[in-house]
């Protein structure tokens, strides 16, 4: 497995997104097992969870706690950063629900640890800014964390280029990591990709192949994907990850999966070397 950086930590250049095994649709726990265990033997190093990956409200935390249970039965679960979040809430309605506040936050990083079964977790992110908090308020939560030893680095999610700035300074140079949606489908988040390639920190994409319910229509959406894929023999999701990898070596993107063959495909994206037309024509669509 190819290798790239968040913070002082070498990862896996193809992390997983965990949030398909937790919430509508998800499979049952053996599948999602199985699935977090193929990750590893692929060589997969960063897990991406979050307090509100669940689907009921009764069940706050379900992803995180799986994941503890399926690192804890593998001999490489040692070995992978667990990236979780907190700032979002799910009712138990479908909806998501927004609380930043200094004190959600500290509470939902405690809760996190012990769901974790760790002493300090190792990325904790700020998921989603939330309006009727200063922005700068979230941010010192994350910066108390840091500074108490609950945290090793601090990220955040759906970030703008100004919010991103305003994080780094707040932590003292300290920001890691910035998730945000990007794929195909969604390319807004190019200035905060080139920003992060700018400050040298980690630009995970999430939702990098369109969506639960879209990623499958990837090849058939954007026809520069599927016919670069057909000439590497690939899947049209693999190249797209290639193309994800080859835009900034500080891109680590996270693919989310709920079964042991999506994952495995994914991971091989970063064995693809696409050529530098190949980039281009993907730049393009």
């Amino acid at each position: 497995m190819h290798i790239r950086r968040i913070g002082d930590i070498d990862v896996s250049a193809i992390g997983l997104g965990a949030m398909p095994m937790s919430i509508e649709g998800r499979p049952d726990e053996a599948r999602s097992l199985a699935t977090l265990h193929a990750a590893l033997d692929a060589g997969v190093t960063l897990v991406d969870t979050a307090d509100a990956y669940h689907r009921d409200a009764h069940e706050v935390g379900h992803n995180e706690t799986l994941i503890a249970k399926a690192l804890a039965s593998h001999d490489r679960g040692g070995d992978v950063l667990v990236a979780t979040k907190g700032g979002h809430l799910r009712p138990g309605d479908g909806s998501w629900t927004l609380d930043g506040s200094p004190r959600h936050l500290k509470e939902a990083c405690e809760a996190s640890l012990r769901r974790l079964g760790v002493e300090a977790i190792g990325l904790y992110q700020f998921h989603r800014p939330d309006p009727k908090v200063p922005y700068a308020e979230s941010v010192g939560a994350l910066r108390e964390l840091l500074d108490e030893g609950k945290i090793r680095m601090a990220g955040i999610s759906n970030a703008d280029p100004e919010q991103i700035r305003e994080a780094n300074g707040i932590l003292g140079g300290r920001l890691v990591s910035v998730q945000n949606q990007f794929s195909p489908a969604f390319r807004s988040s190019e200035p905060e990709l080139r920003l992060c390639d700018e400050l040298g920190i980690a630009f995970l994409p999430w939702s990098p192949l369109g969506g639960i319910t879209r990623a499958g229509e990837l090849g058939s959406s954007y026809a520069p994907f599927a016919r670069i894929a057909e000439r590497h023999g690939v899947s049209p999701q693999r190249v797209c990850l290639a193309w994800m990898l080859a835009k900034s070596p500080v891109v680590v993107p996270i693919p989310g999966a709920s079964r042991p063959e999506t994952i495995r495909d994914s991971v091989a994206a970063a064995d693809l070397t696409l050529t530098t037309e190949e980039v281009a024509e993907l730049d393009a669509v």
